[in-house]
């Protein structure tokens, strides 16, 4: 779920460039509640970021202090957690080796969905809000269509070559579970489970950071008509 990488990978943090695993989990039940995890891990990186943390500036940016990118996350939970149809949310925060985990439960799709989009609008600058028009999360009850807003991946463009270099050793990987067994899906790079269940699609953060489609995928369930 390729959305957050603008809002629960730390904004503040990966403006500063570094080697990281995103790994989003989507659980649906078959009336379309369910729960979300997200788990963004920095660890291979804590040397560098500490480094980058004692710094001023950085390449003529100002750096975020720790204090600053705390407050970041913590506005961004109280945020999620005053939105409607979000439960039994909790974060996981580990600023010593940089790994943050969000765990929620979603009401219905049409509910996470709209409660990112809240979140994203308050915390994205006035240029990312013509694609909270998109809807990047459609579920009809015998298909799921996931899509990833460009808004996104804006902030990975015209890297140096360190930054992309480190950008091809992070991955991200998505996985949807369901209920019902899945009949196919149209991402051909997307891996179907053992029990039929869940599919995982893996891509590489430099790769997804220039072509953002990689990740779409709309999954059918097993006795669905195909369609949307």
């Amino acid at each position: 779920m390729k959305y957050f990488f603008s809002i629960f990978t730390l904004g503040m943090l990966l403006s500063l460039t570094s080697c990281i695993e995103i790994v989003d989990e989507l659980d649906i039940n078959e009336d379309g509640s369910g729960t979300f995890k997200y788990t963004v891990n920095i660890s291979s990186s804590k040397v560098k970021l500490n480094s980058y943390l004692a710094l001023d500036s950085l390449d003529g940016k100002r750096v975020p202090s720790l204090e600053e990118i705390k407050g970041y996350v913590n506005d961004v939970v109280s945020s999620l957690k005053n939105q409607e149809g979000i439960s039994n949310l909790s974060m996981e925060s580990n600023y010593t080796d940089f790994i943050f985990k969000l765990k929620l439960d979603f009401n219905s799709v049409k509910h996470l969905q709209a409660a990112i989009k809240a979140v994203a609008q308050e915390n994205s600058k006035k240029r990312f809000l013509e694609e909270l028009n998109h809807n990047w999360l459609e579920y009809s009850g015998n298909s799921l269509a996931r899509s990833i807003p460009k808004m996104n991946i804006e902030r990975a463009k015209n890297l140096s070559a360190e930054e992309t270099k480190l950008l091809k050793e992070g991955t991200y990987t998505s996985i949807t579970r369901f209920v019902k067994e899945v009949d196919r899906f149209d991402n051909k790079d997307a891996i179907l489970s053992k029990n039929k269940k869940a599919v995982m699609v893996r891509t590489d953060a430099y790769s997804l950071s220039q072509k953002n489609q990689l990740l779409d995928n709309t999954i059918y369930l097993k006795n669905s008509s195909g369609g949307n």
